[in-house]
């Protein structure tokens, strides 16, 4: 069933291969994408504020740390083959050897997403948005199961949960700390901009 739901969608990028070529694009921008916009919601929560989106922000990172850390002890201790590995076919837009499953940018993408989610519903929401087209591209280029990225979602589903609810006082701790080295640098942009 894996198998057969993955040929129908990499079907359509073989045979339109803008397909591919657009999702093996967006797919060399996305983890950077992902941490760069978690970083952005710690750079626009104004310094003294509300902390909201600063504890959304390590939270989501914590969380795709966890997840990341969760897939090599998934992987180690069940190794399944990229799908053109096991079925022996050239995948122009993928040739990692690594594990297939689960997959880390599903698992990575969707921690930073429901960590999000969690403080902000909004902001969330696109970062869902975010990671399920990341997730959906790695089928698209051919280079994971469906299967793949659903577990990569549970993960990051599960990775959030971790972080959110079991390590919030750690994060409360680093927030703080964090907060105490940027606050003094992001508070004359604020000044600035409020002028404006």
């Amino acid at each position: 069933m894996d198998w057969r739901i993955y040929k129908a969608i990499y079907h359509v990028s073989t045979h339109h291969h803008w397909v591919g070529t657009l999702f093996s694009d967006i797919e060399k921008a996305s983890i950077p994408f992902m941490v760069v916009a978690t970083v952005a919601l710690w750079l626009l929560a104004r310094p003294g504020g509300d902390r909201k989106w600063k504890y959304a922000a390590g939270s989501g990172l914590a969380a795709a740390a966890v997840a990341l850390l969760a897939n090599r002890i998934i992987s180690s201790i069940w190794h399944r083959d990229r799908p053109y590995e096991a079925h022996h076919f050239h995948d122009p837009w993928s040739n990692s050897t690594d594990a297939s499953f689960p997959s880390d940018h599903s698992s990575a993408s969707f921690g930073i997403a429901f960590a999000v989610l969690m403080f902000d519903t909004l902001a969330g929401a696109l970062f869902i948005l975010a990671a399920a087209i990341i997730a959906i591209g790695r089928v698209f280029i051919g280079a994971h199961y469906p299967a793949d990225v659903g577990a990569g979602v549970l993960v990051g589903l599960g990775s959030a949960l971790v972080v959110v609810k079991l390590a919030r006082p750690v994060i409360g701790f680093l927030v703080r700390v964090v907060e105490r080295l940027t606050d003094p640098i992001l508070r004359p942009l604020w000044r600035r901009a409020a002028r404006t």
